[in-house]
């Protein structure tokens, strides 16, 4: 009896199963789409090309160049167990965080990564080049990025912030003149006054931790400033005078000493005129003594000339009188006394 029942009801089920994959037929006998072996990075999973062998690829999906690689690429990443090497994929327009971090400019941009250390690959992305690239160890001889270039720094993760901010803006730019509509001019306006405002905001932030953090002086505390200023300003005030007075001491002391400098070469100046002086009066006496006896020593032959008969070509010499003797002490007496005076 109880087979009975459940016959019919059974044979209903297999039927109705038959018709259900006999109407699905080719569609559940299509083949699973192939899986891919390169890793899709993100700003969330980057660090984990810090460990280990690792390839990068900066591509952007409108990128002909980045298309072109695309097979070549997974190709190699298929070979990565073999080579011992994980490979990865980063989308700029979709991270660009990431893209600011390796500061890529160019696209397809290709990277290698051994335990932390960063090259920037330039060769071709076929891949018997990527292949050699890790077999042979070319990476050896290129310089590694090492300080502030390292995507692991401060400095290149301040970049992804303000490369992430840029891409943000981007997005929003697009939903605005895209998705909305709106005119290309009215996104640029609404993005100046919101920067504008920004500034503004972070400005009177600014000035409120400032107002909060630096506590005021009390007030007997602010006269007692005031009062030191005041003295500091006072005590400098008489030293500046004290340095006036002493500059005035010093120059009349130094006046006082060019004064008897100069007296000093006055006596000395005087001495050697009237050692000059008492030169020439001794030449001068000489003079006189020697035009004296001259005349003295002439006296006869004058007297042997008057008597014989003078030559008419022959001129007599001139005798000095005594007159001319005593007009001469009398100068050298007046320069004495001049000198004297």
């Amino acid at each position: 009896m109880a087979g009975g029942r459940w016959g019919p009801l059974l044979t209903a089920l297999l039927t109705a199963q038959v018709t259900v994959a006999e109407e699905a037929g080719p569609e559940q006998t299509a083949l699973p789409e192939e899986r891919s072996w390169v890793r899709p990075m993100t700003a969330s999973n980057w660090t984990l090309v810090m460990e280990g062998e690792w390839m990068l690829k900066f591509y952007a999906p409108w990128c002909p160049s980045c298309q072109q690689t695309d097979s070549e690429w997974e190709t190699f990443a298929k070979n990565g167990e073999i080579l011992q090497i994980s490979v990865g994929k980063v989308d700029v327009i979709q991270e660009p965080g990431l893209s600011g971090r390796f500061f890529v400019t160019t696209l397809p941009a290709f990277f290698h990564a051994k335990d932390g250390i960063f090259r920037r690959y330039r060769g071709p992305g076929i891949y018997e080049d990527l292949q050699n690239y890790i077999l042979e160890k070319k990476w050896q001889s290129v310089e590694p990025l090492t300080g502030w270039k390292s995507p692991a720094s401060l400095t290149m993760s301040g970049m992804a912030g303000l490369f992430s901010i840029s891409g943000k803006i981007w997005h929003l730019h697009n939903y605005f003149t895209v998705t909305l509509g709106i005119p290309a001019w009215c996104s640029y306006v609404f993005f100046i006054v919101a920067t504008l405002t920004f500034g503004l905001l972070m400005g009177l932030v600014l000035v409120v931790i400032s107002e909060c953090f630096c506590v005021p002086l009390p007030k007997h505390l602010s006269e007692r400033t005031e009062q030191t200023r005041r003295s500091e300003e006072a005590h400098k005030a008489e030293r500046l005078q004290d340095a006036e007075e002493e500059k005035d001491d010093s120059n009349e002391e130094e006046n006082k000493d060019s004064l008897v400098d100069d007296e000093e070469e006055k006596e000395d100046l005087g001495d050697e005129d009237e050692a000059e002086e008492d030169e020439e009066e001794d030449s001068a006496a000489a003079h006189v003594d020697e035009e004296r006896k001259d005349a003295q020593d002439q006296g006869p032959l004058r007297e042997v000339q008057e008597d014989g008969e003078p030559e008419p070509d022959e001129e007599a010499p001139a005798q000095p009188s005594p007159a001319d003797a005593d007009v001469v002490e009398d100068t050298l007496r007046q320069r004495k006394t001049s000198v004297a005076s």
